[in-house]
């Protein structure tokens, strides 16, 4: 990889000062910058195509004046329409990672990429950053908020009581991190499905564009304080991630039973039959040892498997809107 004096990455050099001219260049309302990212994962092709048409056709989005950054988050992994190069981007973003000297995969170095151009350091940094995607799961349009800060979950409420999406927290999987989002002061992935990798689907695109449109407003009444917060939000708490059956040799015996097939966010209880075989045996939830019924997400997300997650297990729960989820989000928007 080339490099200037310092060990900079000439790519990455350009592109600073391209956003340097740009941001002198570029009038907005405020300082407040909000980062747009699709194609995080380069099979997931819808949002990456809407942000294209944007670029084309500047009025396909209102912005209220609010200051924006698009950036596919993967090209490469994109042009091959493929999730990844090396790893899976959206679990690149952990310090370790980050600041290993011993990795070489792609997706760390487009991670240190983005963070440069958009992270804190950055000549024009942005404080916001919404990541959408697609899943091949029945999921519809759903909010994925990653832990308890405060301010993503109020803009996850506006959005909520708006548009009346699921919210997903994800939080306390030790094998599961270093989420892009996590790298900005707010920021939350946007789900939608169901859709086949690689496919461009006028539903996805609908519903993604619905979704970028409101985020858009609800952030400009936030910062004008005109935001109408809710009073509670419903919120799916993540416990834990699934496996398929397995047998001895650790290879794939059993399938998503016809019953929960395509039911995401359907409750379930430990008399729910869970997987089935091809003799017609069944795994039931009771296996799972939880007393309460649950909500499942993502079940069958093909780009799961290789993770060894059939689907995920909630447990939802009605949260009171607290007030400092308002300042927090307030102290971002507002500077």
């Amino acid at each position: 990889m080339a490099t200037i004096t310092g060990g900079i990455d000439i790519k990455v050099f350009f592109l600073v000062i391209f956003r340097v001219i740009e941001g002198f260049t570029k009038k907005r309302m405020s300082d407040l910058q909000v980062l747009l990212v699709a194609g995080t994962h380069g099979n997931e092709i819808n949002a990456s195509w809407l942000l294209d048409q944007w670029k084309k056709n500047p009025g396909l989005i209102k912005t209220h004046g609010l200051g924006f950054s698009t950036v596919i988050g993967n090209p490469l992994a994109r042009q091959l329409c493929k999730r990844y190069i090396d790893r899976d981007l959206n679990r690149s973003f952990s310090k370790d990672l980050l600041n290993s000297s011993k990795i070489d995969d792609y997706e760390i170095k487009r991670a240190k990429e983005l963070l440069d151009l958009y992270g804190s350091r950055a000549i024009e940094p942005c404080q916001i950053a919404i990541d959408f995607h697609s899943t091949t799961s029945s999921m519809g349009s759903s909010l994925v908020v990653y832990g308890r800060r405060p301010a993503d979950l109020a803009l996850a409420g506006l959005i909520q009581n708006r548009l009346g999406l699921p919210i997903y927290l994800h939080e306390g999987e030790k094998s599961q991190t270093g989420f892009l989002v996590e790298s900005w002061p707010c920021g939350m992935v946007v789900e939608i499905g169901p859709v086949s990798q690689g496919v461009l689907h006028n539903k996805i695109i609908n519903q993604t564009l619905i979704a970028l449109q409101t985020f858009i407003d609800e952030i400009a009444l936030a910062k004008s304080g005109k935001a109408k917060f809710p009073k509670n939000i419903l919120v799916h708490r993540h416990l834990k991630s699934i496996d398929f059956p397995r047998d001895e040799s650790g290879n794939q015996c059993g399938f998503i039973h016809s019953q929960i097939q395509g039911k995401d966010w359907i409750p379930i209880n430990r008399e729910t039959p869970l997987f089935e075989d091809t003799e017609g045996n069944t795994v039931k939830l009771s296996a799972e040892n939880f007393q309460e019924d649950l909500i499942p997400v993502f079940i069958n997300e093909a780009a799961y498997l290789e993770k060894g997650i059939a689907m995920s297990l909630t447990v939802r729960e009605s949260w009171r809107f607290e007030r400092n989820w308002y300042e927090d989000l307030k102290k971002i928007v507002i500077r």
